[in-house]
């Protein structure tokens, strides 16, 4: 089950064994709940935050807009799908990615923001209002089992 788990946290994240091990050691290393922690830095990546503002239609194509290089954070480009955002950050799409057809339907679906995120009136950009919490991850993931598995 611990096993189970920790395949379907890295497969609706897209990452790979030595990535998510790395998150599990971060996690451990800061102060409180160890799952939640993982959990937090997990929804920070930037691929996840371009999916959540709903400015993309799954994870993996938010990830290409990162690595094509059509997300700005701050103004500057970024094509690192792992880039960890923080509070107060702001995350828009460049002109030319805003145009693509996938993203404008994306865009006009409504699709409800997660309460840590905000959408700006353009619906093209975004900002993050305030560091994820657990509440805020309405994925089936357990992520005791998670942090159980690495335990041992």
């Amino acid at each position: 089950m611990q096993l189970q788990e920790k395949q379907k946290a890295k497969a609706i994240y897209g990452i790979a064994e030595g990535q998510f091990r790395r998150y599990i050691e971060e996690a451990r290393s800061r102060a409180g709940n160890t799952g939640e922690n993982l959990l937090s830095l997990l929804e920070r990546r930037l691929d996840n935050v371009v999916y959540r503002l709903g400015l993309a239609r799954s994870r993996p194509m938010a990830r290409q807009l990162v690595s094509h290089g059509h997300v700005l954070v701050d103004g500057q480009r970024v094509t690192i799908p792992s880039f960890r955002v923080d509070a107060g950050m702001r995350i828009a799409l460049a002109e030319t990615a805003a145009k693509m057809p996938a993203v404008e339907e994306e865009l006009a679906s409504g699709r409800p923001l997660p309460e840590w995120l905000s959408r700006d009136a353009s619906g093209a950009s975004g900002s993050v209002a305030r560091l994820p919490q657990r509440s805020d991850v309405e994925l089936p993931i357990d992520e005791s089992l998670i942090t159980s598995f690495y335990a041992r």
